[in-house]
């Protein structure tokens, strides 16, 4: 690129001088180039996929059900604490092969009894828990 003078005193120069431009062109070319792998980068780990099975209810399997109020039943009976439930779990934990425990929750019950049972399962050592839920509905096309 030339640069022009002027070859007078009230002559004005009517080009544009990119050379400033193409400086801080290059400047912000080598900052981005620099940042964007810092940006990008974390810690390598395999996500799960989601998956969603259809499992039939064997006979031995255990159903604990909570309401919404927060209520807890063994099958379709009640559960008088959580203590109750403890023991019962402790006794199913020691059959071979372990029953698994089914989850039925409310949807519009509190998260904290849910809780409560998981770790009373925890406690009594059962190994397999799984949660009850509705399918989702299927739209026709």
């Amino acid at each position: 690129m030339a640069i022009q003078i002027a070859q007078g005193p009230d002559e004005a120069v009517s080009s544009i001088n990119t050379t400033p431009l193409v400086d801080v062109m290059l400047v912000l070319l080598i900052i981005f180039l620099i940042t964007i792998p810092v940006v990008n980068f974390s810690v390598p780990v395999e996500l799960p996929h989601q998956r969603n099975e259809v499992r039939e209810s064997q006979p031995k399997d255990i159903v604990v059900t909570v309401d919404r109020q927060g209520r807890l039943y063994w099958f379709d009976a009640p559960v008088a604490s959580q203590a109750a439930l403890f023991e019962r779990l402790k006794g199913i934990a020691q059959q071979q092969p372990q029953p698994e425990l089914h989850l039925r929750g409310d949807a519009g019950s509190d998260y904290a009894p849910i809780g409560r049972v998981l770790l009373a399962a925890q406690r009594a050592g059962i190994a397999k828990v799984g949660f009850i839920t509705e399918p989702p509905i299927r739209s026709t096309p």
